[in-house]
């Protein structure tokens, strides 16, 4: 099949939408995305975003996404990328699509001189932990990630 990688546009969208839609569902948390189609448009394409975000096309058909942003390491006193998403739909998997897109992402950091590429994996995700394993990635098991949202953001911020 061929393996067609462009940057994603506000058209994609309501397609960027349905995968992330997707993804949630194979992460076992649909209820957790309360975004929509347009505040997608709006937030990932709007003046100002900081945000980019691939299509990845087999025969004509978009099959998956990707988005990252820049991210700034202090210790290497350099920029890097966060590679928040990277879905392909799951009767595409396997084909070489998610290889292709990061692998354009990775391209897109050496070319912007980043110190790094990072995402996060959940930790019983295996395919994907082997397939990150397969092209050299790395766990960073000594770093344990935190967040506040929601409520608990709400409250600290006060």
């Amino acid at each position: 099949m061929n393996v067609i990688i462009r940057p994603a546009r506000p058209e994609d969208a309501t397609a960027i939408y349905d995968m992330i839609y997707e993804l949630a569902v194979y992460e076992k948390a649909p209820e957790e995305v309360v975004t929509t189609p347009d505040e997608i448009r709006e937030t990932l394409f709007g003046a100002g975003s900081k945000t980019e975000a691939l299509i990845c096309e087999m025969d004509g058909k978009t099959v998956g996404y990707a988005v990252f942003f820049t991210s700034y390491s202090t210790w290497l006193g350099r920029n890097g990328i966060y590679m928040e998403d990277l879905y392909i739909s799951p009767e595409y998997r396997g084909k070489g699509a998610g290889r292709a897109m990061l692998k354009n992402i990775a391209q897109c950091a050496v070319k912007r001189q980043c110190g790094r590429l990072e995402w996060s994996v959940l930790d019983w995700n295996q395919p994907a932990i082997d397939f990150y394993l397969s092209i050299g990635a790395l766990p960073q098991s000594e770093w344990v990630r935190y967040r506040l949202d929601g409520e608990a953001l709400l409250k600290f911020a006060e």
